[in-house]
């Protein structure tokens, strides 16, 4: 920040604390650092590290969570004066979020009303701070949404959050966000659910407005490679404190903190696994070197799981009667094995149909046709009695959304251990020792056992989630961007966990992430989805060494680099435009043919209407 331009935030010696059972519980302490406007400011540390309660404190929402300002400034710029947040009133602040300040949340499913379409939630803003009609709000609405890169646009207005994807959720929580053009954009973790692709569409989006109009930024992720790509400056937390403060190049290149050498440290990435067979631990935070790799699995196992042709259609309906006039094509056409003890790892942009395909094999998703064979019981013959108690024994699943998918009023206790009761699993001593004993596996303190969801951090809960998915034993987990909220050091260790339980005891996983530098790390096959379909399947080494689909390689070049000298942000924002998966009643698309470019590794062939031919 040059020395004469004023800050347009500037917080000092900010104090946040939590009303805990056992007294207050610190948030964050005794925190100072300001932002220039025009300036990006990184906030990274792990997860509890106070990222997500600096930013909520700025606007003010820190209070609604059970927390409170004890102490401290939170200076901003409005109409030419400072004024002070912390003691600002509840009109003036509800006057300033959405317009001068615009918050891009961790968890869109979450912070998206679900009983208001997406057209209501996003024209509210812009009618409420800039007065305009409900036409031009429309209009205004609509265009955001062309700017995120949501297909169909005008359709996704009259729809419901439930109705779109994860990565969709949250490319509308973006385009809210920047509605009203605010001077300040706080931004928590808002690539999470995004893949590579959308996510450097969506960064080049977030710095063209900030050269353009002057915007600050405060960004808080746990991706040190966006962090690299973005940051003019960066805050290093760790436990609520400010560890280290600088220029975005001297972190990178000369950290004054251990900690912040041990998080560059611990960062993945891409081409690190070159020329290895086996997937390989994590590295952790403070860990030099990786821990030995575990002994390559055969090269052709017995399949645990076996997918035919699965194909997933959602009907749309529309009319006076709400008649199905459409189909969404969600999975077409798709077939994979998994082996005993084998990870597959599904890949691709946020639509593409990767989480519709793992809730139609545990048919969380009804699938329209095909044939699903879990160790040789054919799953989509089953009836629900069955496959409440038989197959959903053997499969389980960790969602993308550990909010949503966890019980705000029960315990975490009682939400692990709940599993375990449903299907009367016997346990060595009893099931609070078994809740006891996944807590330490999955790093969690034994005293978050008595505390609720919103007590924990974003990360801090998927954890709980996949704690709970272990419950029971399973064959097969379907991980559902289980380790896409989680910041470097929590996700190593949560990835060594999965890798030791399958070394162990043999379980499998199917793997759907956008993150390629960990899917390089952990799988032994990789697929690669688009528009329904996979494009490309083949063994780790295969996919990445030697990609032959023109979309797996635009994949693996969009992903961001964790060095600031290797910045790779594009201006033009002339991307390519994304068909819709939506067809007529009766539409018959073509079968998927594959070419065999090498044994195990298979290319779709140039399709009609996937917009990649």
């Amino acid at each position: 920040m040059p020395i004469d331009q004023e800050p347009l935030v500037s917080v000092d010696k900010l104090r946040v604390e939590f009303r805990g059972e056992d007294g207050p519980i610190v948030g964050v302490e005794n925190i100072s650092f300001s932002i220039a406007p025009g300036e990006t400011v990184c906030v990274v540390g792990e997860s509890g590290s106070g990222k997500s309660v600096t930013s909520l404190s700025l606007m003010r929402l820190v209070e609604f969570g059970g927390g409170r300002i004890t102490s401290g400034r939170l200076g901003f710029s409005l109409n030419g004066e400072q004024i002070d947040l912390a003691q600002t009133d509840s009109e003036t602040m509800q006057a300033i979020r959405g317009d001068e300040i615009g918050m891009i949340f961790q968890e869109p499913m979450t912070s998206l009303n679900p009983v208001f379409t997406i057209e209501r939630q996003m024209t509210d803003g812009l009618r409420v701070h800039r007065g305009l009609s409900r036409t031009k709000a429309r209009a205004r609405a609509l265009e955001l949404l062309q700017q995120v890169r949501i297909p169909e646009p005008e359709r996704r207005l009259t729809q419901y959050p439930h109705e779109l994807s994860g990565g969709m959720r949250q490319r509308v929580m973006i385009a809210m966000a920047m509605a009203c053009e605010p001077r300040l954009l706080i931004a928590d973790e808002p690539t999470t659910a995004l893949d590579v692709t959308i996510q450097a569409e969506i960064l080049a989006l977030i710095d063209r407005l900030k050269r353009e109009t002057g915007m600050a930024v405060l960004f808080i992720t746990h991706d040190m490679a966006v962090v690299a790509q973005m940051a003019d400056r960066v805050v290093v937390m760790y436990r609520g404190k400010l560890v280290e403060e600088g220029p975005v190049e001297r972190i990178f290149a000369a950290p004054q903190e251990e900690y912040t050498r041990k998080l560059l440290a611990a960062v993945p990435r891409l081409g690190e696994m070159r020329g290895k067979p086996a997937p390989e631990p994590m590295r952790l935070v403070g860990e030099e070197t990786a821990q030995a790799s575990p002994t390559p699995i055969d090269a052709a196992p017995e399949p645990l799981l076996k997918v035919s042709n699965l194909t997933t259609r959602y009907p749309v309906k529309g009319g006076l009667f709400r008649r199905t006039i459409a189909n969404v094509h969600a999975v077409e056409d798709v077939s994979f094995d998994i082996g005993r003890g084998q990870t597959l790892a599904l890949v691709g942009e946020s639509g593409c149909g990767k989480s519709s395909c793992g809730r139609s094999i545990l048919r969380l998703s009804e699938p329209t046709s095909g044939q699903v064979l879990l160790d040789r019981t054919d799953i989509l013959a089953l009836n629900n009695r069955d496959l409440r108690r038989r197959a959903w024994r053997d499969m389980q699943m960790v969602f993308q959304d550990p909010f949503a998918s966890l019980n705000p009023y029960m315990r975490l206790r009682d939400q692990v251990a709940e599993p375990i009761r449903n299907f009367a699993i016997k346990t060595a001593g009893t099931v609070e020792d078994r809740v006891a004993e996944l807590f330490d596996r999955v790093d969690l303190p034994r005293s978050f056992m008595s505390r609720f969801p919103h007590e924990l951090s974003g990360g801090q809960r998927q954890r709980v989630a996949i704690a709970r998915a272990l419950a029971v034993n399973p064959k097969l987990i379907i991980a559902d961007e289980a380790v896409s909220a989680l910041d470097v050091s929590v996700q190593a260790q949560v990835l060594n966990l999965m890798m030791e339980l399958q070394a162990e005891l043999g379980v499998s996983y199917l793997f759907i992430s956008h993150d390629m530098a960990v899917v390089e790390r952990v799988a032994h096959r990789v697929g690669v989805m688009y528009l329904g379909r996979l494009v490309e399947i083949g063994s780790r080494q295969q996919v990445f060494e030697n990609p032959q689909h023109s979309y797996t390689k635009s994949l693996l070049s969009a992903v961001p680099v964790a060095d600031p000298t290797q910045r790779n942000i594009r201006d033009d924002l002339n991307f390519r435009p994304i068909p819709s998966p939506v067809f007529p009643l009766g539409h018959i698309p073509a079968p998927s043919i594959y070419d065999e470019v090498a044994p195990g590794h298979q290319v779709l062939r140039a399709q009609m209407g996937l917009g990649l031919d």
